[in-house]
């Protein structure tokens, strides 16, 4: 299935729609990208596949759509990009259980009045 069903499609002609409203901010904001996703200290598809996990916690269908398509051009294989994503849910899930103890914290404080 792809995302065009529940989102509007991805388009140059909407992007170009969007760059035209506010064209120095995105010309940053591509500078910014590309210098983000350079290789350096890390290597390029070390970089796609964080992109990939965090596209799953932020759940941007759109970033999943490009940077699965960048990490596999980058040389990423499909085990190496759904263990990416198994990190990402691990680390959603992994935040919710750690931030349970402030509802117990509270439940506790309600059972006090």
């Amino acid at each position: 299935m792809k995302s065009e069903q529940l989102y509007a499609a991805a388009t140059r002609e909407n992007s170009e729609k969007r760059a035209a409203l506010a064209p120095e901010i995105i010309e940053t904001w591509r500078t910014f990208s590309k210098t983000v996703f350079k290789e350096g200290a890390l290597p390029e598809k070390t970089k796609q596949l964080i992109a990939v996990a965090v596209a799953h916690v932020t759940q941007c269908p759109y970033c999943i759509h490009s940077h699965t398509a960048q990490a596999m051009r980058k040389g990423a294989n499909k085990e190496e990009i759904m263990e990416a994503v198994w990190v990402a849910a691990e680390m959603r899930a992994g935040a919710a259980y750690a931030h349970s103890a402030l509802a117990m914290d509270e439940m506790e404080a309600v059972e006090k009045v």
